[in-house]
């Protein structure tokens, strides 16, 4: 029954043999596939323009719809299957029209930004809707308002673990606050407008600054004190050095090692503390510590560009102003994009 075979295959073909049926399974579209869909759904739906219009929009879509699949590629490449998913196409929809009306090329790179993330959630998620929403809202906001909420949300929402000392802190500084900190502003239209899109709320109560870098990093803004207090409270765990390290601001004397009051109850807990010495070690940590005024003056001394940024914050809504899930999306997108990589968007939206 043997027979002779022969196969011929073109270029970059694959021949296949087999005794009985072959059965192919397709593994999924290519990025020529994904971008072709991505421009016909732009050709399909896109409001008709007529002349140079109609050329600049098509170039604009094509050139956001590269420059989105590039960067899923490069990040998230699971995310080409997505594809022939309505949701997803209505998705990349609206970043290609908003980009073809406006050429906003900073507006682009944060749509990207956040399409891609959107791209990473396959399920209809309350982290989904939160970025299907943020892709409407973003074209709605200036970069003032885009920064507005990047500082509210560094500030507010957010904490760096791995600050340590006030060479660390001015580390960050350096390189989160710079490329918002020209750009918030203090007239009222400014939040009012952000409220309306969605962003946020400007709420009743207010927090300066100060007070809240008093408590993320509270480890950072400490007078210190003397050895004798440990002693006089009787620690059984002694000048543990676990647990005390000399001042930042006096190495004369000494301080609590941590940052904050959460950072220390996981030390005290890791370390196996008893009730009665965590208790007084608690006590010391708060020793000291230094005013909001105190605390500015530290800041601005670190880095003297702060001095604006709590000129803003306490002469506007800013210290009035919460952020919503789209306002955090935004603001998280927006720092991704000038700053650098930063923590998953999930661990705000879950």
């Amino acid at each position: 029954m043997s027979r002779d075979q022969e196969q011929a295959t073109s270029h970059g073909g694959t021949a296949l043999q087999a005794g009985g049926d072959i059965v192919i399974t397709s593994t999924g579209l290519t990025y020529t596939e994904v971008k072709e869909v991505a421009l016909d759904v732009f050709r399909a739906n896109f409001y008709q323009l007529s002349g140079i219009a109609k050329d600049t929009a098509s170039a604009r879509a094509e050139e956001i719809t590269e420059a989105f699949l590039s960067k899923l590629q490069a990040e998230h490449p699971e995310g080409f299957q997505q594809a022939n998913d309505p949701s997803f196409q209505y998705a990349l929809l609206t970043v290609q029209k908003e980009l073809a009306r406006t050429g906003d090329k900073d507006l682009g790179d944060l749509l990207v930004d956040l399409l891609v993330d959107r791209s990473k959630q396959e399920q209809r998620d309350i982290l989904q809707i939160v970025l299907d929403e943020s892709l409407n809202t973003a074209p709605k906001l200036t970069d003032n308002q885009l920064a507005v909420l990047a500082i509210t949300f560094l500030f507010k929402y957010t904490q760096n673990h791995g600050i340590g000392n006030h060479q660390a802190l001015g580390e960050y500084f350096d390189k989160h606050i710079p490329p918002f900190s020209q750009k918030i502003v203090k007239n009222a239209a400014c939040y009012q407008h952000l409220e309306f899109t969605g962003c946020g709320a400007i709420g009743i109560g207010e927090i300066k600054l100060e007070t809240i870098l008093g408590t993320t990093y509270q480890g950072q803004f400490l007078h210190g004190f003397d050895a004798k207090e440990v002693e006089d409270r009787s620690l059984s765990i002694g000048l543990d050095s676990r647990f005390f390290i000399p001042c930042l601001n006096d190495p004369a004397k000494i301080q609590v090692r941590a940052n904050s009051h959460e950072s220390l109850d996981r030390l005290i807990a890791e370390q196996s503390i008893d009730t009665e010495d965590s208790g007084k070690i608690k006590a010391l940590f708060d020793l000291g510590k230094m005013t909001d005024d105190e605390i500015k003056a530290k800041c601005i001394e670190i880095r003297p560009y702060m001095s604006p940024v709590f000129d803003v914050w306490s002469d506007s809504q800013m210290k009035h102003f919460t952020l919503t899930s789209v306002g955090i999306a935004i603001a998280h997108a927006n720092i991704k994009r000038l700053v650098g990589e930063f923590a998953n968007l999930a661990i705000w939206i879950n």
